[in-house]
């Protein structure tokens, strides 16, 4: 890999080098990198461009990184990945998507993420989207993420779009099982004349099952955010969802909590809040030596993180 695509993996996987455990590392849309564990196989799909992650019963304490970088202005690809994950695993899922433009014409990553996951197993997923470029041509993501959660499972999902993209569609559904349980941190930066829209889909089917679903967004400058949260409560269950934003400049944030309960037993609960930066909070930062952009900043990192 050459420097920009190092530079990209690093914000995307937090990589300097290549990871210990399973890895397969996609660049330009090649395989640049595999490796494979006694525990976790990946294989090359046949019918269509991406990987099957197969990780087998009891694996615990092993990871998996799958990072997505393109530096070549005007590339496009639509990349599956179907996850399956086995019963009684701990794992770690680290994902993402880089895209580095310089030239002028668009370059685009769809990703599509299956993951079927069986019974009582932990899977902490984390996806990170980043885009950079001086060309004159945008950076395109639409990322899709869907859920099977099986009986007494958790699946813990850090997701977040850094900054750089000029137009995402984000969505995620989830299914989950009895007394399984699903937990979303979902954030997105957007700047200038940005877009992004994020759609958060679940369906509550088990008995005791659970989700604890946050979305936090920051609009800056002429960017415009749409974010769903959509919770259906189909038997005794327990959900949350919170829509926390902060809007700057002349952005524009719409945020919808939705909650559907077709059970008595069903609890849901929902919140939203959008507003400024306290003055205070920058004054505060201020009497600590930060200039005015960089208290900014570090109230944005702190909110995001």
């Amino acid at each position: 890999m050459d420097d920009i695509q190092k530079r990209i993996l690093k914000e995307v996987a937090e990589l300097d080098a290549l990871p210990v455990g399973a890895f397969n590392i996609r660049a330009n849309g090649e395989s640049a990198a595999r490796n494979t564990t006694a525990n976790i196989d990946i294989v090359t799909k046949e019918d269509k461009p991406g990987i099957d992650i197969i990780i087998k019963d009891g694996t615990k304490n092993e990871s998996c990184h799958i990072p997505v970088i393109i530096s070549k202005t005007g590339l496009k690809e639509c990349v599956y990945n179907d996850f399956f994950i086995g019963d009684n695993c701990d794992v770690t899922i680290v994902a993402g998507c880089g895209i580095s433009n310089c030239g002028s014409h668009d370059s685009a990553h769809d990703g599509i993420h299956s993951f079927h996951v069986g019974k009582n197993s932990k899977v902490k997923y984390i996806e990170r989207h980043y885009g950079e470029g001086t060309g004159t041509g945008k950076r395109f993501m639409n990322p899709t993420t869907e859920v099977e959660l099986g009986e007494g499972s958790t699946m813990d999902m850090d997701t977040s779009q850094i900054a750089g993209i000029n137009d995402t569609y984000r969505i995620t559904k989830a299914d989950i099982s009895k007394d399984a349980m699903l937990i979303i941190h979902d954030k997105i930066l957007t700047n200038e004349d940005q877009t992004a829209k994020a759609e958060l889909i679940c369906n509550l089917d088990g008995e005791n099952s659970r989700a604890d679903i946050v979305s936090r967004g920051v609009a800056k400058g002429d960017s415009v955010q749409d974010v769903i949260i959509d919770i259906s409560g189909n038997n005794k269950c327990y959900g949350h969802a919170e829509c926390d934003s902060i809007i700057m400049d002349r952005g524009v944030i719409v945020a919808t909590p939705k909650l559907k309960a077709s059970c008595v037993d069903a609890s849901l609960v929902h919140e939203a809040a959008i507003g400024k930066i306290a003055g205070e909070q920058i004054t505060k930062l201020m009497t600590l030596g930060l200039t005015e952009q960089e208290a900014e900043a570090k109230i944005i990192e702190g909110f995001l993180r």
